[in-house]
């Protein structure tokens, strides 16, 4: 008997075929002994597998990936003599042998023998190489055949067993067993049948029995058949072949002209007829629209679309000359919207066949040409139905499915399936979802401008602090108003709009509101239901009651029994409910609908369903949404700005099922996102839970602090003082009075005064040596200039606004920083530099540069340059800030937004930009990359030298900060940083994917393996399961190996749980519940709901206990993070951009300052967190009160700062209110209790008159929050106020809240 293994991998679908095939073989041949196993069985039947290969002839193995499963066989492959391994990871390709044949320990993909010929086959185009590569395999061994050498045979029996997988099928399989058998095993089998061959590329349809090989051809086909009954409700194709008239956009019927979708299947799926490749189809059908279904094996994607696939507007380019895709074929037909059910790139595939990046580029291009709705939709094939529907999807599925297309500008992914055992299945209400959201945008598409229908949503979180109309980062009244006169220029039906975007605002927010402060009054409505209130505008004014009977009806009986289940009723809830009627309220101006998006929970918890994965929205918030798709019937909606909260529904970690509430409240609508560039993080949730598509924003202009007040009095004393010591020796008290009235002395505390438990007076200071005090005036003065040279945030951009000269240098300043002088910055952005640094004119150049003009002949370097080309290449792509709204406007016609990496300028330059772009994330498994890495271990060496210098020993634990939001812009560094501690390192497979953090060898690592807390942020935790399952990996054979315990804290720490009887005692990452976010450390502050930190503390250890890894998906592990928290000796974060900093977002000091607290209620004393800015090159960690005292300094306190937030209206007061209320949560969770911070804020924001006045007149409800802030600080104990300012606050504060109650009376 001979022995053939089969493996099947990501194929495992086909487990079964392959059974068959096995039968078929032994038919004819008795002596095969054929065994066939899934992947899954390595993990399941490991014994069985092994018994199997032990001894075996044959190997044969495909669509193998998985790490573990490829060491494991690799282990046990090499005394196999036959050996043939397809389309997986190159580990086991290389291990591929057949006769003389073998592909070798460092494969770079196809064999060499037969590169050579491939570019006849790929017409020289890079993206095309594998594509051509399966056209090769069908000739290929014709070639070869009268070429003598052996090797040379040998290749061909090899490409022709890979000829016969490829085609897929029991009889191709078959005759690949029998042709082993024949040439290899010594068995004679007779006349091998050549393959029963389907083209590589090709269309079919349930009612045809072949393939048809051309898109026009099958069109035909399909028109000649409508009259049949064969094909239900079949659409009418008319003439949608190439060269069709331009789309009409004249009709307002349903579909004005017949909708065809080209759909992208897996030619395997085809050939072994998978069940749900018809049924795809006849969805399609039932939905109106004409599918033109092209099967491909997964590498030629990018061939159909760009070459079997037209559109309107590629036509329309092509006959003005703009011809993108020459290799167009005359056979190709004109297509309203593309789906994918492959997943991964469209370039490429699977395989992928180009450098990453280059792939993005190309796709891009094509997708452009094409400008439709790309999206991907398609059943799991390595993920099952039963983990997606409990857990979510994960690991390689999530890149498969949504990472990987979304670098392509791929939108709406829609899981339609996946398996059940070894079978694939559709969820018919899934596959519904897709087919109708296609519907909508296909007729918005094709719908007149001035009969769309668009709701825009703005934000209001939290309610009553004067969030009503803002946005992160945004000013939404400017933008708001700016974008409605725009739609209004473009023939969109808008009605009569007010001067200021301010006013627009008031009236959104008495629309919503209004009604609210009448309680248990019915308030007065018309025959059409439409509110009688606000008789003065109620012509704009839209404020509908929906009686719950109807809410019942849109939502069905099983999501109002869910609702009712938590609710009680739905009229239960108390929001916005009057009677059995639910209000929704907003401003209609023509054909566009205005509203603020509903609270998430109730009074005393406004964020509650955030925090229960089991809960309902409320019904007045499924209300809301519902009503904007069947009243108002909304043909697109708008979420101005980031970010609001239907995303962030309870439901499915990621892969909507009919149960995740954002896909139930969303439903078909098309959804525009508008969101910040610097935010990759949270935009993920708005792209993949809530189908937007992103359209990303600038972030404002950048401002250097420079010194202000006392600061500058100070600098120009020490200044004064350091020209000559001994005769301006009397200077010497008066700085001194100055440092500690300004309380520079907490931030540049004199060493020898600390060493010696003295404060620092005045009077003190003649304690010690001149010397001593002029090398401290030395440090106070270098200190002043790092505060000088701090870059902040100045106001709120303005969406589709180009910066101007000043803010264009802004820009270019921050980012090139010394590199290139003022004097050149300004030449630049007025235009006097034009390319390679040239001036325009002689003497400008010269002027510019008197010493060392850059022009070629003055010998300047390359680097010199090569910056003033890239520093006008960002000039011009920040002037390009115009694409957001066009690409806004683009959304709406239901055009393809072209997709772009979300990150910081600072950081990534021109990657960022233009602005305007549906930005995605990263491929979670080249994380970190090699420059992520070297920086994160950089980063820890210095964290463990400044401990050792601190302590004068290692520390033993350090919590690491993992959020999504630094780990995409800074590609990974927080992961280097942990990797580092623990003395590890990324192992790559072939293609560059990290396939494991692999440990290293102590004697290279240079220090004992520090013991790591990983707290995830639910981002994190949802985006990246893969590298959680690393870590996870790598904390477990951390705490086996075989090391001292003095040498490896993480084993000290391990056996000492172990012992104790604790379950899983590696576990080391931890978050909140499964599908929940947030600490609610947050929400405890902003409610003033606590009473000391230490209640603080237990709010985040209490959200934080849920431990992730391979088993575990967010089981409490108490012990264990009791314990790390125990053991905790220093925690780290990154800060990841200007615009998020401590002081600027309630994250930091809800979750860092949270995790800080518990770890010190656990250790009894403090521990000390650091912080490194990623967006500058300085690794030095700060410790966590210097940098709040130089944030607080350069941002909040500083008159240019409050200048330029305070400009921006109700947004910039919200700003300001939003960092008081953080100055707040540090005094609670760190302590922080500077009195001069809390003096000055009260001094620049309510005690200046004119400051107050006109935050009062902007936000009313943030300037009631700025002053009720300062008064709780002093209640707390966190400043020691004056008595006649703290008496000034509190009659501002009643005044203020006086005329806000009046207002809603």
């Amino acid at each position: 008997m001979k022995r053939i293994v089969l493996i099947a991998g990501f194929e495992s679908f086909n487990a079964d075929l392959y059974r068959k095939a096995a039968d078929v073989a032994r038919s004819r041949c008795p002596e095969l002994d054929i065994r066939v196993f899934s992947d899954r069985d390595i993990s399941t039947k490991p014994t069985k597998v092994e018994a199997a290969l032990d001894n075996a002839d044959v190997f044969f193995g495909s669509l193998l990936f998985d790490y573990d499963q490829v060491l494991w066989l690799r282990d046990r492959l090499t005394t196999i003599p036959i050996r043939l391994v397809f389309e997986s990871a190159l580990e086991l390709m290389s291990l591929t042998k057949l006769g003389a044949f073998a592909i070798g320990d460092k494969p770079k993909g196809m064999p060499k023998p037969v590169k050579f010929i491939l570019d006849k086959f790929s017409q020289g185009r890079e993206e095309d190489r594998l594509a051509g590569y399966i056209s090769f395999l069908k000739v290929g061994p014709k070639l070869l055949k009268y070429v003598p050498v052996q090797k040379v045979q040998d290749l061909r029996n090899w490409l022709i067993i890979y000829g016969y997988w490829n085609a897929g099928g029991a009889d191709n399989v078959a005759a690949l067993f029998w042709t082993l058998a024949e040439k290899y095993l010594g068995l004679k089998i007779g006349d091998i049948p050549p393959p029963v061959e389907t083209p590589n590329m090709g269309l079919l349809h349930p009612d045809y029995p072949g393939f048809f090989t051309s898109p026009r051809e099958y069109l035909e086909w399909y028109e000649s058949q409508k009259s049949k009954v064969k094909i239900q409700n079949i659409p009418t194709p008319d003439s949608r072949l190439r060269g069709s008239d331009a789309e009409d956009t004249s009709a307002s019927t349903r579909f004005p002209t017949p909708a065809i979708v080209g759909i992208l299947l897996y030619r395997k799926h085809v050939i072994t007829k998978q069940p749900y490749i018809p049924q795809l189809i006849r969805y399609f059908e039932r939905a109106g629209l004409i599918p033109l279904p092209i099967f491909i094996n997964g590498v030629e994607g990018h061939v159909a679309v760009r070459d079997w696939m037209t559109t309107t507007y590629e036509t329309a380019q092509r006959q003005l000359g703009n011809v993108e895709t020459p290799s167009l074929s005359s056979e190709a037909v004109t297509v309203d919207a593309i789906v994918s059910t492959i997943g991964f790139p469209l370039v490429g595939g699977p395989a992928g066949s180009m450098e990453a990046g280059r792939q993005v580029e190309v796709a891009t291009r094509i997708l452009s040409a094409k400008n439709v709705p790309y999206i991907v939709a398609a059943p799991l094939l390595i993920q099952d139905i039963h983990s997606w529907t409990r857990q979510g999807i994960g690991g390689l599925q999530s890149v498969v499915l949504y990472a990987l297309p979304e670098l392509d500008g791929a939108i709406d992914t829609v899981p339609l399936g996946g398996l059940v055992g070894e079978k694939i299945y559709l969820i018919p209400e899934r596959v519904q979802r897709l087919v109708a959201r296609l519907q909508k945008w296909i007729i918005l598409r094709q719908k007149p401008a001035a009969e769309r229908k668009v709701a825009i949503i703005l934000y209001g979180f939290p309610p009553g602090y004067g969030a009503t109309g803002t946005a992160a980062l945004l000013n939404v009244p400017r933008s708001l108003l700016k974008f409605l006169q725009v739609l209004k220029d473009r023939g969109y039906t808008v009605g009569d709009l007010p001067e200021d975007g301010e006013e627009l605002i008031r009236w959104v927010k008495e629309a919503d509101e209004e009604i609210m402060s009448r309680k248990d009054a019915k308030p007065p409505r018309d025959k059409e239901s439409t509110l009688c209130a606000f008789a003065p505008l109620r012509e704009i004014k839209s404020q509908v009651m929906v009686p719950t009977q109807k809410l019942e009806k849109w939502l069905g009986y099983l999501q109002t029994s869910r609702i009712e289940k938590h609710w009680k009723s739905l009229s239960g809830s108390g929001i916005k409910t009057y009677g059995d009627e639910l209000l929704v309220g907003g401003v209609q101006l023509g054909n566009i609908w205005i509203g603020v998006q509903p609270p998430l929970g109730i009074p005393g918890d406004p964020m509650r369903l955030m925090f229960d994965r089991d809960l309902t929205p409320h019904p007045q918030y499924a209300a809301y949404y519902k009503w904007l798709q069947q009243e108002f019937q909304a043909d697109a909606v708008i979420h101005f700005g980031m970010h609001g909260t239907v995303e962030w529904l309870p439901g499915s970690p990621l892969g909507n099922t009919g149960y995740s509430w954002s896909d139930i409240l969303l439903g078909n609508l098309p959804n525009l996102y508008i969101y910040a560039a610097n935010n990759p993080s949270e935009s993920i949730l708005a792209k993949r839970r809530g189908y937007g598509t992103i359209i990303s924003h600038n972030v404002p202009p950048y401002g250097r602090a420079g010194l202000y007040k006392e600061l500058v009095a100070l600098r120009d004393l020490i200044a004064e003082y350091r020209e000559d010591p001994e005769k301006n020796y009397a200077l010497k008290e008066a700085i001194c009075k100055k440092i500690v009235d300004t309380g520079i002395n907490t931030d540049c505390p004199l060493e020898e005064a600390k060493h010696l438990g003295i404060a620092f007076t005045p009077e003190n200071a003649r304690l010690f040596s001149k010397s001593v005090f002029d090398r401290y005036l030395l440090q106070v003065y270098e200190y002043l200039q790092v505060l000088e040279n701090r870059l902040f945030s100045s106001g709120l951009h303005v969406l589709g606004e180009p910066p101007n000269a000043e803010q264009l240098a802004s820009y270019l300043q921050a980012y090139f920083g010394e590199e290139i002088s003022a004097d050149v910055v300004k030449a630049i952005v007025n235009e006097g530099i034009v390319g390679a640094g040239l001036a325009k004119e002689p003497q400008q150049r010269q002027e510019i540069f008197p010493q060392n003009p850059p022009v070629p002949e003055s010998g300047v370097g390359q680097t010199d340059v090569s910056r003033l080309e890239e520093a006008l290449k960002i000039r011009d792509l920040l002037l390009q800030t115009t694409d957001e709204l066009s690409n806004l406007l683009r959304g709406l016609n239901g055009e393809y937004i072209p997709p772009a990496p979300g990150g910081d300028l600072l950081r990534d330059g021109m990657g960022v930009l233009p602005t305007g772009r549906n930005i995605h994330a990263l491929d979670p498994y080249r994380m970190p990359s090699p420059a992520a890495y070297e920086r994160g271990r950089a980063i820890a060496q210095n964290i463990i030298s400044q401990h050792l210098h601190e302590h004068g020993e290692y520390p033993e634990t350090v919590a690491v900060m993992l959020w999504g939001l630094d780990a995409i812009k800074t590609r990974g560094e927080s992961l280097g940083i942990l990797l580092e501690l623990v003395g590890a390192e990324p192992i790559k497979e072939g293609t560059g994917r990290i396939v494991r953090y692999g440990l290293k060898p102590l004697a290279e690592v240079g220090h004992p393996r520090i013991d790591v807390l990983g707290n995830l942020s639910g981002i994190f935790r949802d985006s990246f399961i893969n590298i959680i399952e690393l870590l996870d990996d790598l904390f477990q054979r951390a705490a086996t190996a075989e090391e001292s315990e003095a040498e490896n804290f993480i084993r000290k720490h391990y056996l000492g749980l172990q012992a104790q009887g604790v379950d899983n005692p590696s576990a080391r990452l931890f978050s909140n519940p499964a599908g929940d976010f947030g600490s609610m450390v947050n929400e405890r502050v902003t409610d003033g709901n606590w009473e000391s930190g230490d209640e603080l503390g237990n709010t985040w250890r209490d959200r934080n206990v849920f431990s992730y890894g391979r088993q575990d998906k967010g089981q409490s592990r108490s012990e264990v993070l009791t314990q790390l928290l125990q053991k905790c000796d220093r925690i780290v974060q990154e800060i990841d951009s200007v615009e998020y900093g401590l002081t600027d977002i309630q994250e930091y000091y809800a979750n860092t300052g949270g995790l800080k607290k518990a770890a010190e209620k656990q250790r009894g004393k403090k521990v000390t967190a650091s912080f490194v800015e990623s967006f500058s090159q300085d690794t030095t960690p700060r410790n966590l009160d210097d940098l709040l005292r130089m944030e607080y300094r350069t941002k909040l306190l500083n008159p240019k700062w409050a200048e330029a937030m305070a400009n921006q209206g109700s947004g910039g007061a919200f700003e300001i209110s939003q960092r008081m209320t953080a100055l707040i949560g540090w005094g609670g969770t760190a302590d922080f209790t500077d009195d001069w911070v809390y003096d000055q804020a009260a001094d620049t924001y309510v005690l200046d008159a004119e400051m107050a006045e006109k935050l009062r007149k902007a936000n009313p409800e943030a300037f009631r929050n700025i002053v009720g802030r300062a008064i709780e600080a002093h209640g707390r104990g966190f400043w020691n106020a004056d008595p006649e300012k703290l008496e000034k606050l509190r009659q501002l504060y009643e005044t203020t809240d006086n005329e806000l109650e009046g207002v809603n009376k």
